[in-house]
């Protein structure tokens, strides 16, 4: 299979596939053909169609699933097209999805569901019938430069849902470090709610359900590839710390360029997903190549999640840069 060629430049950093490679790598792909335990599974890209591949899939081993699957959208995986469906078409289709993921839930597990806001009304009724529904993330996605009788489209929806009561959440996880523009003392003169750094004034904040702190993934970033539809891996990383432990099992049935199983990795985490497309599994094995030489996490530093476009040695440079100009 050609790989699709994307712009060049010297700092033009998306990760792509020769043919040479693309060789290689296809021999690391996993088909099922049998059932297979838990352990056996754990570090598969699965290149194959989902429902063939979920009857071979064991009960009860998943911690945490990210289900990503196409949106009720017209769009085009690489030569695998996905057209509109009515409502009920795709209400069907997905809630045949979901009837077949559940068995493979654990108890404790939570589930985490991506949609575009159209998409979003038709499954949320699917979601009340099979799970317990947590909340809705909505996060900004701002790229692309929209329509002209339109509101642009830029934000997108994250289900949190879990299988029952007992579930896994960590907030102090996902705390995120936000700069402190009004500084306000306490009475004793110390700081109220807020610390102070090398890097500028700072406190720590509860995670909302509304998420403005995402870069998409573009051509200078090293995670970007040519998948249409690449999550960034700080939005997966918030969702695996928020709701799995090390060694925990998330699992993607939609895997894409690998995004999740590549911050899994990064994570500590077991995992494993399934994706049709060649090409797109060749570059999640290829990007867990690279995860195994570095674990680091755009937006995530210091052990805190930062706001879009900042981070410890941004802060440290900005802070110097102001102290010169003092």
């Amino acid at each position: 299979m050609e790989v699709r060629k994307t712009m060049t430049g010297k700092n033009n950093r998306t990760l792509q596939c020769g043919d040479e490679e693309m060789r290689e790598l296809a021999q690391k792909t996993v088909i099922l053909k049998k059932a297979v335990s838990a352990k056996h599974l754990a570090g598969s890209v699965i290149e194959q169609d989902f429902f063939t591949a979920c009857a071979y899939l064991p009960d009860g081993f998943i911690d945490l699933l990210v289900l990503d699957p196409p949106y009720n959208l017209a769009k085009n995986y690489n030569g695998n097209h996905f057209k509109v469906r009515k409502t009920a078409d795709y209400q069907v289709w997905f809630d045949e999805i979901i009837t077949r993921l559940k068995p493979k839930l654990k108890a404790t597990a939570s589930v985490y569901i991506c949609a575009d806001w159209k998409t979003s009304a038709i499954i949320s009724p699917v979601l009340d019938e099979h799970f317990i529904v947590r909340n809705r993330i909505t996060w900004e996605r701002e790229k692309g430069r929209g329509a002209a009788a339109n509101w642009k489209n830029c934000s997108e929806d994250i289900w949190f849902c879990t299988m029952g009561r007992d579930f896994y959440f960590n907030v102090d996880a996902v705390k995120m470090r936000k700069q402190v523009l009004a500084p306000y003392k306490a009475e004793n003169g110390q700081p109220k709610d807020w610390r102070e750094s090398a890097t500028g004034k700072y406190r720590l904040t509860h995670p909302s359900n509304l998420w403005t702190d995402m870069t998409v993934p573009f051509w200078s970033m090293p995670e970007n590839t040519v998948h249409p539809t690449q999550k960034p891996e700080k939005l997966m990383a918030k969702l695996m710390m928020a709701s799995s432990k090390v060694d925990d099992f998330v699992f993607d049935p939609f895997l894409g360029s690998g995004t999740s199983v590549v911050v899994a990795k990064k994570l500590k985490r077991r995992f494993a997903g399934i994706e049709m497309n060649k090409e797109y599994c060749c570059l999640a094995l290829k990007r867990l190549e690279k995860a195994a030489e570095n674990a680091a996490i755009q937006g995530y530093e210091d052990g805190v999640f930062w706001e879009r476009n900042s981070g410890a040695a941004k802060r440290l440079n900005s802070v110097r840069r102001q102290k010169r100009l003092l």
